[in-house]
């Protein structure tokens, strides 16, 4: 490894480490889930609280937000696509979404927090990839940008692709989970402990992970023809997947294919507008990646609407 890397590796480890959760803000979402669950068992006896999204799946980063009396700027959003309720809790700080029968982002979250416990690189990539995303302003789906969700599958996926892998797919092996939610079967091997090891063979740090992964989408991608697809661990066609042209207000200009509800494609918000932008960025990060003898400072720049 070149000095160049080794010294970019150092600052993209250090990105990282300050973007994990401390211990007190951990404390704190507990602490708020158990408000949460009072206040909803008060009402109704049978109801469960889960936790989905960020805080569940060990891409949350520090001051995520974690998927009554003392709540502030409750929010009901129904006509989401998932209608949620958003509130803020006063003592912690925490901002929250709340959504009912939303089993399947529950299962989604156990599988990205399994394939988070297969190689750290995974947590390191898409944590540089969402403080990136944040910071230049692509990571707004109501602005037509990519959520952190699908930024996260893009990352796996990634990893997935390198030669030789660091990430297998768990969806084609053994199913060892195995639960129906709405007509859909979400199946894939959970037994990730026994994976220890599986991307060892794979020597790349993650400053040339960083690099790799922007070239990819700036440069590599298909854009008119390809699908990043988590659950086979390929690259789909649209063509197969009746993703070629615009229904409503769902456009496929760039495809992520939801691991499980896979009629769905996480990048259907972005608009020719948006995906514009996406491509410009991606290609910035790339240059900068590149040419930039000390990446880190140039890349996390805020954007800054001219």
């Amino acid at each position: 490894m070149s000095l160049r890397y080794k010294q970019a590796k150092c600052s993209f480890l250090a990105i990282y480490e300050s973007l994990i959760p401390p211990e007190e803000e951990k404390g704190n979402r507990k602490q708020l889930l158990t408000l949460l669950e009072k206040l909803v068992s008060k009402e109704w006896p049978e109801a469960q609280l889960f936790l989905y999204g960020s805080c569940a799946n060990s891409f949350g980063v520090s001051k995520s937000d974690i998927d009554s009396d003392n709540l502030q700027n409750v929010q009901a959003l129904t006509r989401a696509r998932v209608p949620i309720v958003k509130l803020k809790d006063p003592v912690t700080g925490i901002s929250c979404d709340i959504c009912i029968n939303n089993v399947l982002a529950v299962v989604n979250s156990k599988l990205l927090r399994d394939y988070a416990k297969i190689d750290v690189r995974l947590q390191q990539l898409a944590f540089i990839v969402k403080h990136w995303a944040k910071s230049r302003r692509v990571n707004e789906t109501f602005k037509g940008t990519l959520s952190s969700y699908a930024y996260v599958l893009m990352c796996i996926h990634f990893l997935q692709q390198r030669k030789p892998a660091i990430l297998p797919c768990l969806q084609g092996m053994e199913r060892t989970y195995v639960v129906n939610v709405d007509n859909i079967e979400c199946a894939y091997f959970d037994q990730v402990e026994k994976l220890s090891g599986f991307g060892s063979p794979n020597r790349e740090s993650i400053a040339q992970l960083v690099w790799a992964f922007f070239n990819y989408w700036a440069y590599c991608h298909d854009y008119a023809n390809g699908v990043i697809s988590v659950r086979t661990g390929s690259m789909l066609s649209k063509r197969v997947k009746d993703w070629t042209r615009r229904i409503g207000n769902d456009r496929h200009l760039i495809c992520i294919e939801d691991p499980f509800e896979t009629s769905h494609d996480l990048g259907r918000v972005v608009d020719k507008y948006s995906i514009k932008v996406l491509r410009e960025e991606f290609e910035r990060a790339a240059e900068i990646m590149q040419h930039d003898p000390n990446p880190c400072v140039k890349l996390f720049d805020p954007y800054i609407p001219s």
